[in-house]
């Protein structure tokens, strides 16, 4: 049985959440637009999908998850409805959009309350998506609870092009230091409070952040002891 036929690469499970997001459309097979097509493949269309926010109930321990922090935040700098933006429950993870001026709260209340006792951030990536007007760059953080089993969750929070800062949270998770150097690193992200976010790979003056969809694919010129390789727009031909 195929995985379409089982359900279980849906964007969502059928009944669970609404109708996925059409965020764009994929042309193609490779994602090559500026060449001549040989493969054949280039009359293809297909919808990019976003899962869609999920409803109640959630399944799994996720309604647990949901009601705790709800309930661990009264009181505090922000409601559960204030800080989380959406809910998504998508592949058997569920995702908590967090509004940035609240992810302090949020991860606090994750770490130290019993009922959560997410003891573990394993890191954070960064994703840049250019056409999310006013939300370009994504932060990804990945929550794991030893005391509950092995209880997984993940938070995302997003950030504009024009002010990309994100509060750190290493005062919190400490090992989650050299990832949010790594995620400003290569997507320019800048953590508010970080205790050192400097360069992690790339040289200190590198400009730019290299894993941007907006940095120049090629073109870029490696130097290797001495010995330089040009640009691939720079390079022989051989046609």
């Amino acid at each position: 049985m195929t995985d379409r036929e089982t359900g279980e690469r849906l964007p969502a499970a059928p009944g669970a959440t609404p109708d996925p997001v059409v965020v764009g459309e994929r042309r193609g097979m490779f994602g090559a637009r500026d060449t001549g097509d040989t493969t054949g493949y280039g009359g293809m269309v297909s919808p990019i999908l976003f899962p869609a926010a999920a409803v109640r109930p959630y399944g799994s321990f996720f309604d647990e998850v949901a009601d705790q922090l709800e309930r661990s935040l009264v009181g505090g700098t922000a409601s559960y409805a204030e800080a989380v933006e959406r809910v998504v429950v998508d592949r058997g993870e569920m995702t908590l959009f967090v509004r940035r001026e609240h992810l302090r709260a949020v991860a606090r209340v994750l770490r130290d309350d019993p009922a959560l006792r997410f003891e573990i951030c394993t890191g954070v990536s960064g994703v840049h998506y250019p056409q999310e007007e006013g939300r370009e760059l994504h932060a990804v953080y990945h929550f794991l609870s030893i005391t509950h089993g092995g209880r997984r969750v993940r938070v995302e929070v997003t950030a504009p092009d024009a002010d990309p800062h994100i509060p750190s949270i290493v005062e919190t998770y400490p090992a989650n230091d050299w990832h949010e150097r790594e995620t400003w690193d290569m997507f320019g992200i800048e953590f508010d409070g970080h205790p050192a976010l400097t360069r992690i790979l790339m040289p200190d003056d590198w400009p730019g952040h290299p894993q941007r969809k907006d940095y120049p694919l090629g073109g870029i010129p490696v130097e290797y002891k001495g010995a330089t390789v040009p640009p691939p727009d720079q390079r022989r031909s051989y046609n």
